[in-house]
């Protein structure tokens, strides 16, 4: 993805590479479906991040207020709120976002290496952590499917976590240096969550002392429970109420690329309504309409939480097969159908390329069908505990493709180009005054794929 990001850096990313690596005559089509893929994806992001935001704020209500008992419309109120919140920080400048994410990322690197010396060090357990043979030879399958199977559908809390790899790509168009800058940026993400994610996961696998209580804790919140268990109550309230901040940044992070990629789409005719949605504020050079379109989305999923919680979980699984497909289809096409439409970027992988591509390919074959098994089997499998991941996303990738069937193939032609530039030092979304070396490569691109 870095490299297809170094070559074309652009809002639209995986869409805008579909349309320029798709077999000829088919760029349309490739482009309509990553991107109502890539769109299915980041809608459900501001929803599924600031439920999970919502839920903690909730628990820590409920942890320290014993005679709280939290209401599902509590929960639902609560995202409301955060929506609101979001909105009103991604409708503001680009300055001033960029501000907020440096924030934001500061505040998680502290919450981390607070939690990497609290836990270890400040548990309330007799020992304090677990000997390294029950670490490394202990497997705990919450399911009803074998170990190995249940291993590959456990990685839905990781995928879901790092689903973002490409919000660098959509945001390319407001950086400078862009070619270098965001491809560096999604190589950097995928490697700090590498080391950080293992880090934090050994942290917790060397302190908690009973899986099952927390997992299926009387607060319905993993981490709180595992705070209180290693910490005790005073301080894993407050380690919890540090990661509920940190939640709240990367709950902005997904609201402001989210609102890109519907500009982006929007500017292109690929949505309903598209005029609106790609209007940019004069004031702040930003999406405002598409950021509150987004947020609407986001509260009508919510709604999800009063049907079960297997409805809105399906939220979060939605949102990592839906992303993983978009982030994916175009790799595929690189690694299967170009005949010299890629022009690599000065980021790229060289002799690399193909291996790693087949690899990624290889990766969503096997994951994508996992993410859509229930976690049970047999007599215990019923509407609330099936997974209706496969049926939701299918579902509205069905609507969406039969509307190019029917409609969208007469009149959309894919990407148009739209590179962003700079007019002195000031940062301009919508720019179409100006060309680059960047911009008049991406014509190019176009131009062979119309041409055939």
């Amino acid at each position: 993805m870095a490299e297809l990001c170094s070559s074309m850096p652009t809002a639209g990313g995986l869409y805008y590479a579909s349309a320029v690596l798709a077999p000829p005559g088919w760029g349309p089509l490739a482009s309509w479906f990553v991107g109502w893929s890539n769109f299915c994806g980041f809608v459900t992001g501001p929803c599924s991040v600031n439920y999970a935001l919502a839920s903690m704020i909730i628990t820590c209500g409920a942890i320290a207020n014993p005679d709280y008992s939290p209401q599902t419309w509590h929960v639902y109120l609560t995202l409301l709120l955060l929506l609101v919140l979001n909105g009103l920080v991604t409708m503001q400048s680009t300055w001033f976002i960029g501000w907020v994410n440096k924030i934001g990322t500061i505040w998680n690197i502290i919450v981390v290496f607070i939690f990497f010396i609290w836990f270890p060090v400040g548990s309330v357990n007799t020992p304090k952590t677990n000997n390294s043979h029950a670490v490394w030879t202990t497997f705990e399958n919450g399911t009803e499917w074998p170990i190995g199977w249940a291993t590959i559908m456990g990685f839905l809390t990781t995928i879901w976590t790092m689903s973002g790899y490409d919000a660098p790509f959509h945001l390319s168009e407001e950086c400078s240096n862009a070619n270098i800058a965001s491809p560096r940026a999604i190589v950097m993400t995928a490697q700090f969550g590498l080391y950080m994610g293992f880090a934090i996961i050994l942290v917790i696998v060397y302190t908690v002392k009973d899986i099952t209580d927390v997992v299926a804790g009387q607060y319905g919140q993993p981490f709180g429970s595992l705070c209180l268990q290693v910490l005790g109550q005073k301080a894993g309230l407050a380690m919890f109420s540090l990661n509920i901040i940190a939640q709240f940044f990367v709950g902005e992070g997904c609201t402001i690329t989210a609102t890109r990629v519907v500009f982006a789409y929007s500017r292109d005719g690929a949505l309903p309504g598209s005029k609106w949605w790609s209007k940019v504020d004069p004031r702040t050079k930003t999406p405002v309409n598409a950021t509150w379109g987004v947020l609407s989305v986001s509260a009508l999923l919510g709604l999800l939480m009063f049907a079960s919680p297997v409805a809105i979980g399906a939220v979060f699984s939605i949102g990592a097969i839906a992303q993983y497909t978009a982030f994916t289809t175009p790799v595929a096409l690189k690694l299967f159908f170009d005949h010299g439409r890629f022009r690599p970027g000065p980021w790229h992988l060289g002799r690399w390329s193909k291996p790693l591509g087949a690899i990624a390919f290889g990766w969503w074959l096997l994951i994508v069908p996992a993410l859509c098994f229930p976690a049970v089997k047999g007599k215990d499998l019923n509407s609330l505990t099936m997974n209706w991941t496969c049926l939701i996303y299918g579902g509205s990738m069905f609507l969406a493709m039969s509307w190019y069937a029917i409609d969208g193939r007469k009149w959309f032609k894919g990407p148009r180009i739209n590179v962003h530039v700079t007019h002195e030092g000031e940062e301009v979304f919508d720019g179409n005054s100006g060309d680059s070396s960047s911009e008049g490569k991406h014509r190019e691109m176009l131009a062979d794929v119309k041409q055939e």
